[in-house]
């Protein structure tokens, strides 16, 4: 078990500069392979077996390591890596959510992997999703998946309905209503999460934050007005109500799946559970397009995602073994089976293979993809969403006015980004 953070030389034959270094208990036998551990956060019933059967054969064409395959919880790996990378038991290897990449750079717990063998290839990865495992003029990740949100529609019910798929969220309330009258059941069903509700900001041309400028804009005009966007999507003819229960995102997606509701907004890592649902036993029913537009005439959805990450506390060896391990799995071929059992979208462009893009998820997502929005570089930015979650619930509830929730909403990002201006 490698040791925490403390105070190392450069691994220079890897370009690692990497500002901590673990101890030399690695648990390896003498003259045997290299095992590592890798952190899966990916979902243990739909996606880890494929991971788990990618690692076999990385295993098999390279007999001098080992991987440690754990599957932890994606809602516990960001505190447990937080944790064990600043005392000691960190995994070698992290499945990073994009958001939390820059966050950890900043600490010192990820080595930087440009120069090294599981960047070799960094050409044929999206440019945007490199961006987003930068920090500080440095790669800290290789995409592993990607995603977004889109308008995910029920196309049996819109062609029952005469509807198409809206362009704007004014068009969307007009279907709804439409959809309603024509089969009875509701045209669309939003999420109070602030994550779901990023695509109204960026509709006003606006964010959470003014990175550049250093300054908190969630209270701004432009930002009021795709709340308030937001929050007259919960009440009107087809439009349902907002769920502000524990389990509201449980409900939105069975009703979708269903056929209890035509629309929704939703990310690609559910395209395997849409086809296990009655109403896309027919996956050409899925219709997916662009998350609807603002007034300002944008559309767009945050982009998400994980990147491989190699901690920057293990030794040269295990460094070197989990370089070699983040190639293969970020390799074209490791994508494409990845994406054809998975239904995930690549992260590169050479593994979009006609099979692969005969999956109409896949090519429904790849479609609107153009569109999504890369996050700042900023390693608070995730973490912005947490108070708004609070405060978006109890203004969908009616507990607060959006004025209130807001300024609250701003009072907490304050404390996050301290050194920002309101």
């Amino acid at each position: 078990m490698r040791r925490g953070i403390a105070a190392t030389a450069l691994v220079a034959s890897l370009a690692l500069a990497a500002t901590a270094c673990g101890g030399s208990d690695s648990g390896d036998e003498a003259g045997g392979p290299v095992t590592i551990t890798w952190w899966d956060t990916s979902n243990a019933t739909n996606e880890a077996p494929t991971y788990k059967a990618l690692v076999k054969e990385f295993e098999a064409a390279n007999k001098d390591v080992k991987v440690n395959y754990v599957n932890v919880p994606f809602d516990q790996a960001q505190n447990k890596f937080d944790t064990a990378a600043g005392s000691k038991g960190a995994p070698d290897v992290l499945r990073s959510e994009v958001g939390w990449t820059p966050a950890f750079a900043k600490k010192g717990f990820f080595a930087p992997l440009d120069g090294t063998e599981a960047l070799a290839e960094q050409d044929k990865f999206q440019p945007s999703l490199i961006e987003q495992a930068t920090y500080d003029g440095k790669t800290y990740g290789v995409p592993f998946t990607t995603d977004t949100l889109a308008l995910v529609y029920n196309k049996e019910l819109f062609e029952k309905a005469g509807v198409e798929a809206p362009k704007t969220w004014d068009d969307l309330k007009k279907a709804a209503a439409t959809i309603k009258d024509k089969t009875g059941v509701d045209g669309y069903w939003g999420s109070t999460q602030a994550y779901y509700a990023q695509s109204f900001l960026y509709g006003e041309g606006a964010d959470t934050v003014d990175v550049d400028a250093k300054k908190i804009t969630v209270t701004s005009p432009e930002a009021k007005k795709g709340y308030g966007t937001w929050q007259g999507l919960f009440k009107g003819k087809g439009l349902h109500k907002a769920d502000t229960t524990a389990d509201a995102y449980a409900h939105i997606q069975e009703a979708f799946v269903s056929g209890k509701v035509a629309s929704i907004v939703q990310g690609p890592w559910e395209i395997t559970n849409f086809y296990k649902g009655s109403a896309f036993k027919d996956k050409n029913n899925l219709g997916i397009a662009t998350v609807p537009a603002g007034s300002t005439g944008k559309a767009g959805a945050p982009t998400g995602g994980h990147n491989l990450s190699v901690y920057a506390g293990s030794d040269k060896a295990h460094q070197e073994a989990s370089l070699k391990f983040v190639k293969f799995m970020t390799s074209a071929k490791a994508q494409e089976t990845i994406a054809l059992k998975n239904s995930t979208l690549p992260t590169r462009e050479d593994a979009y293979t006609a099979e692969v893009k005969a999956d109409p998820g896949i090519a429904g997502y790849q479609g609107v993809l153009s569109a999504a929005q890369p996050r700042p570089a900023l390693p608070e930015y995730s973490s912005l969403w947490v108070p708004l979650d609070d405060e978006l619930l109890k203004i969908a509830s009616g507990k607060e006015s959006l004025d209130k929730g807001l300024g609250n909403a701003e009072t907490a990002i304050t404390k996050l980004v301290p050194d920002f201006s309101k």
